[in-house]
């Protein structure tokens, strides 16, 4: 059975693409709206990504969870330095703080728990 659409009722990728199309047009450009897509060497390859395996927010909410387990259980060879140590608690800082805004999104959200065995203050 062939499948019936009515008038832009396409898919959202399809619209996007409709939109994009044109704005290359017009220097990515639209009044007051500046939208900048970003280059890509193989667009086909992202667009192909974000359709089958997650967004940007799900691929960064992945890394930055896995992140977190992994700060959480290391333990260092050696003393970090001061500058490894405010790199980590810098991460520590920007990971819990998407945590609470998952949170109060009723979202799952890992955090590295305060001095996660790297000396972090």
């Amino acid at each position: 059975m062939a499948t019936f659409k009515l008038p832009l009722s396409g898919d959202v990728t399809q619209f996007f693409r409709l939109l994009t199309s044109n704005l290359a047009a017009v220097g990515n450009q639209i009044g007051f709206i500046n939208i900048n897509l970003g280059s890509s060497k193989a667009p086909e390859v992202e667009e192909q990504v974000l359709d089958e395996v997650g967004s940007y927010g799900t691929q960064l909410g992945r890394i930055n969870d896995a992140l977190a387990v992994l700060v959480t259980h290391f333990h260092p060879q050696k003393p970090l330095t001061e500058k490894e140590i405010d790199a980590l608690d810098g991460l520590r800082v920007m990971l819990n703080g998407i945590a609470e805004i998952k949170e109060r999104h009723k979202r799952s959200a890992m955090r590295i728990p305060y001095g996660a065995g790297t000396g972090l203050r």
